[in-house]
């Protein structure tokens, strides 16, 4: 049997952190097995689905590298499909039109709770719906009422579930549009979808499914119901927690497979092994080894775990994700050579791509004016002389290498007899503008000499500027 998995979003919204790792255990699982990954789009719900969402949707996966091997299927276009399966089940007597008004199903749901009886719809209208006039009918599925429903679900076990508990739920709206527990039974059993991985919030909804597919006469998947993820305060996790959209992690400048990662280790765990490659995911994911029980999310967590992604990843991986962030901050990077050093010399430091790259604008882009606090604490009247001595090191250099460099600074400071913070401060406020930076024979070399002098000279006439300015207060 070959596995065929689904992830099927309603595009009523962005594609967050749950849908999205329900869409990862789903897909890794159709990876593992040699099998089909199948994206489906449930937009019925017409008020609330947009164009947006869809794309949303269909862009964070794109950026997770979840490729599907078929569609995206549209439950829209396959509204007489439903219809045929409707007609179906009315045609054989496992379905049947509702004529209560909602006045009347209030009424119903009031008097149960009055009888602290559970509410749900009593059947009446099972064996006798009657039509009544300016009533449109919705048409519901007729339970079983007895037996009971067992979930052989690869989480949780066994659940059972009586079917005197469950009501007849509608299946088609007094519109005529179907509902969620009508169309996924039919797009799982057209689609072949055998292995349902899902968020445990649709577990109540199964046993109504399976007894659907047994009145069309359809083997139902097997399910696999993952525990929700929870905030760090125990609670659902939400916006307040930093449940946002997948491409707010693009934006904040996550890198896709440390996201993945993470996500993959929110309910499952191989050993102690925090750090996983894809193919690693791919062969040692089983759905068996899935915590029965909920998880926390932790951003300080993922923080950490994209930091180590960023010193591991190659430095052709990481320039094709922070061109982006760079093209935001109007640098191109095809008019620069230096990438890949300006990359590696931070690969160590930055914990996002966002860092990264405004961590680099000092490499492309000249500044005109000093940070503040920088320039106060290190651009002072005694910083002048190791200036001006890096300044002539610097214009009579032929050899502009890192430790061509590195050798020119410890010499200023021996000829100046100074400690070399003395010299590295100044300098580096001198060249980035701020007190921040990599290694500084490392950063000279790759902001250029010229620059370097340039930058310099305008750090002195700085620094003589202050101190006239000083001087006549």
């Amino acid at each position: 049997m070959t596995i065929r998995t689904r992830f099927a979003p309603s595009p009523t919204g962005y594609l967050h952190i749950g849908g999205a790792r329900t869409a990862l255990f789903s897909w890794l699982y159709a990876r593992k097995h040699g099998g089909q990954f199948v994206l489906r789009i449930e937009d019925t719900d017409r008020e609330r689905s947009t164009e947006a969402s869809v794309n949303a949707i269909l862009e964070g996966m794109a950026w997770m590298g979840l490729d599907y091997d078929e569609g995206p299927f549209y439950q829209t276009e396959r509204f007489d499909r439903y219809k045929e399966i409707i007609q179906q089940l009315l045609e054989q007597g496992d379905a049947y039109y509702c004529y209560c008004s909602k006045k009347e199903l209030e009424a119903m749901r009031e008097q149960q709770m009055r009888e602290k009886k559970k509410p749900r719809y009593d059947g009446r209208c099972r064996h006798s719906g009657i039509p009544i006039d300016g009533i449109d009918p919705v048409i519901r599925f007729k339970n079983p009422i007895e037996g009971s429903v067992v979930v052989d679900d690869l989480i949780r076990g066994k659940v059972v579930f009586q079917n005197n508990e469950l009501d007849d739920l509608i299946i088609a709206r007094s519109d005529g549009t179907p509902t969620y527990n009508l169309t996924v039974v039919v797009d799982d059993m057209d689609m072949k979808i055998n292995h349902v991985i899902r968020g445990d919030d649709h577990l109540n909804n199964t046993p109504r499914q399976m007894n659907i597919l047994k009145a069309l006469g359809a083997e139902s998947p097997k399910y696999a119901h993952v525990p929700m993820i929870l905030g760090e305060d125990g609670k659902r996790l939400s916006k307040r927690h930093g449940a946002v959209s997948v491409m707010q992690y693009h934006d904040e400048g996550y890198l896709p497979e440390a996201l993945l990662n993470y996500l993959v280790r929110l309910g499952w765990s191989h050993g102690d092994q925090e750090v996983f490659s894809i193919d690693e995911m791919i062969e040692k994911f089983d759905l068996s080894d899935v915590n029965k029980s909920a998880s926390t999310y932790s951003a300080d967590k993922l923080l950490w775990l994209n930091q180590q992604y960023i010193k591991e990843s190659n430095v052709e991986h990481i320039a094709h994700h922070l061109n982006a962030h760079l093209a935001k901050r109007d640098i191109d990077p095809a008019e620069h050579d230096n990438l890949h050093g300006v990359i590696q010399a931070q690969q160590d430091r930055a914990k996002t791509l966002v860092e990264m790259a405004e961590g680099s604008l000092f490499f492309f882009k000249d500044f005109t004016e000093f940070e503040a606090a920088a320039a106060k604490k290190h651009l002072r009247p005694v910083a002048a002389e190791p200036l001006k001595a890096m300044l002539s090191a610097f214009e009579n250099m032929d050899d502009w290498t890192a430790e061509a460099i590195h050798a020119q600074i410890n010499k200023v400071a021996e000829q100046l007899d100074v400690k070399m913070g003395k010299i590295g401060m100044p300098l580096r406020v001198a060249i980035c503008g701020q007190g921040n930076s990599p290694d500084i024979n490392i950063t000279a070399y790759l902001i250029g000499k010229q620059r370097c002098i340039t930058r310099i000279k305008m750090a002195l006439e700085f620094i003589v500027q202050r101190q006239n300015e000083q001087e006549k207060a």
